[in-house]
């Protein structure tokens, strides 16, 4: 009740979302303006482990301090101290950014609505109250549909804007004082066409295979984790820049359940990359695949994904912080699958497991049967 009492006092926005006080949302004040907030704090209360969502305004502002208040949730002993903590920080900031203190003139405003009736409104997709955010669509070759964020500054036109797009390359914009908002998107557009081939790829391995991860891809993505069989999948990682070039692939699973003729043997072939064997550049990425791994990919038209999404026998789930399972028991009697930080936690509190540097050897749960397990997790 007492941490209630200081929270109204020091936050009298920031209203509580339950009764547990695991969730929080409403307004930070600072130098008289309020800022949107919302926090969400584990059932242990243990900030270290809280989670903050912010404005695109507040996380731009505090995007220089982001450090000190990593630290701030990690020394702060309650919700009460974090946020007098974060009010500090915020006024600091706010003196500080230097943006928020220029008018915008007049002529900003006639440049930018100048602009957006010659480009056409048409293209545009959203508009801030403030004007200081425009989101311009356009549609490739293909009839794929993308989106350019434009986040202007004072200065406009003679600075350019802030461009944020799905892009799986930087996307640098060529500007002069004289340049507008047509510029910008006639580069948007010529940005979509050199990436049309390596989209033209990768929607052909999305509508035609079935991919495990990512769920739902977005435009930058550039890996496929594709389902070969049971427990056995194969990621494949493209070059945005050379999409016909053959690309890179690591395979996961284990030994009984499949791979290609040309591969080492187990586990080596498991990190073999890229793969020893030539690609045809006038047939597609997918076909080339398939000719590679001497496989036909399971087909979408027979098969469902809960045919090859087999949850962790460890954590029983399929899903673990955005991670699938990607290690599999090699005993074909078994095959059980296990995400990789589930099942590192379980053999290093066997007694009898031991530990090389990252690799840790030990046994499988539920046969028994040796494992080897390499970690490339910075935390465990």
């Amino acid at each position: 009740m007492a941490g209630a009492r200081g929270l109204l006092r020091h936050c009298p926005l920031l209203l509580p979302q339950d009764r547990h006080g695991t969730a929080y949302e409403g307004f930070v004040t600072a130098q008289g303006r309020d800022f949107h907030i919302r926090i969400l704090v584990p059932v242990d209360f243990q900030l270290k482990n809280a989670r903050i969502e912010c404005s695109w305004h507040l996380k731009k502002i505090l995007h220089g301090y982001r450090h000190i208040l990593k630290q701030r949730l990690h020394s702060c002993p309650d919700l009460v101290s974090f946020m007098v903590e974060l009010k500090t920080v915020l006024e600091i900031a706010l003196k500080n950014t230097q943006d928020l203190h220029i008018p915008r003139p007049p002529e900003y405003y006639s440049c930018l609505v100048r602009d957006l009736e010659i480009l056409g409104w048409n293209k545009v997709a959203y508009v801030d109250t403030g004007l200081t955010t425009v989101r311009l669509k356009a549609e490739d070759s293909c009839g794929r549909q993308h989106l350019i964020t434009l986040k202007l500054n004072a200065k406009y036109p003679t600075e350019p804007p802030d461009c944020l797009v799905d892009f799986p390359v930087p996307f640098a914009v060529s500007w002069m004082p004289q340049n507008s908002l047509i510029d910008i998107y006639n580069q948007f557009l010529a940005a979509l066409e050199s990436l049309k081939e390596f989209w033209d790829a990768l929607d052909e391995i999305d509508g035609k295979t079935w991919v495990l991860e990512p769920e739902n891809p977005t435009r930058s993505a550039t890996t496929r984790r594709i389902a070969i069989g049971n427990n056995v999948s194969v990621n494949v990682e493209v070059d945005p820049r050379h999409p016909n070039m053959l690309p890179e692939c690591y395979f996961l699973g284990a030994d009984h359940g499949w791979k290609p003729k040309w591969c080492l043997p187990f586990p080596l072939w498991t990190f073999l990359s890229p793969s020893p064997i030539r690609r045809d550049p006038e047939i597609s990425l997918l076909r080339n695949l398939r000719e590679l791994l001497e496989i036909d990919f399971p087909s979408r038209a027979v098969l469902e994904k809960s045919d090859f999404a087999k949850d962790c026998g460890i954590c029983y789930a399929y899903r673990l912080d955005g991670s699938t399972p990607d290690q599999v028991c090699d005993d074909p009697h078994c095959g059980q699958p296990f995400h990789q930080a589930c099942l590192y936690e379980w053999l290093q509190g066997l007694p009898t497991s031991r530990q090389s540097f990252n690799v840790i050897f030990g046994e499988c749960p539920y046969c028994n049967k040796p494992l080897t397990l390499k970690s490339s997790m910075k935390k465990l």
